[in-house]
C-alpha cells in the first residue's frame, strides 16, 4: 500500500474520530495508519488536559468501532489502537508546533545537514511551511521541512 493511500485513510479516519473525540472532552491528537512487519495497525492519539487515562482510551476505541466498521475503507485486517500521544509527544502538524513555541524539541533528519547531523535539539523558536528555527546551545539553527522525518517534544531531565 503506497504512502497516499495510507494517509488518505487517516485523513478519513481524522475526519470521524474528530468530533467523536470532542463529545467524549478530548482532542483528536493524531491518527496514524502503519505496517509494522506483517500486521497493520490503526493508531488513534487523544489528549486533554489533565492527560488521557485507560478509560479515555477505551471509551473512545468503543465510539469509534462502529463509524468504522459502516465506513469499510480499510479492507484488510487491522489492529486499532487509541492511546495518548506521550510526554515526548511527535509534532505533526503546525497547529502542534505552535503550541509549543518555546519549548524543547528534538528533531530528527532523513539525512545529515551540511554539520553532518541527523538528531538536533533545541528550543522551537519559529516556524514557516519550509523551516523549523530552533536556538541550540545559543546558535540558531534553521532545518527545511522537507528533510525532517520526526520532530517530538524533549523532556529535561531536571523537570524530574
Amino acid at each position: 500500500m503506497n504512502s497516499s493511500l495510507k494517509s488518505g485513510i487517516a485523513d478519513t479516519v481524522k475526519n470521524i474520530a474528530k468530533p467523536l473525540a470532542e463529545s467524549l472532552g478530548l482532542e483528536l491528537w493524531d491518527v496514524k495508519f502503519v505496517k509494522e512487519g506483517p500486521k497493520w495497525y490503526l493508531r488513534v492519539f487523544i489528549d486533554k488536559d489533565q492527560g488521557i487515562n485507560i478509560e479515555d482510551c477505551e471509551e473512545m476505541s468503543r465510539k469509534l468501532d462502529a463509524p468504522l466498521d459502516l465506513l469499510d475503507c480499510i479492507n484488510h485486517s487491522y489492529c486499532l489502537e487509541v492511546s495518548s500521544p506521550g510526554i515526548e509527544r511527535e509534532l505533526s502538524s503546525d497547529e502542534h508546533l505552535k503550541r509549543y513555541i518555546g519549548s524543547n524539541l528534538n528533531l530528527k533528519l532523513f539525512r545529515p545537514n551540511e554539520k553532518g547531523q541527523r538528531n538536533l535539539s533545541g528550543k522551537l523558536m519559529s516556524f514557516d511551511k519550509d523551516k523549523i528555527t530552533i536556538n541550540s546551545e545559543n546558535e540558531t539553527v534553521e532545518a527545511l521541512r522537507k528533510n525532517i522525518s520526526h520532530i517530538n517534544l524533549k523532556v529535561l531531565e531536571e523537570n524530574y
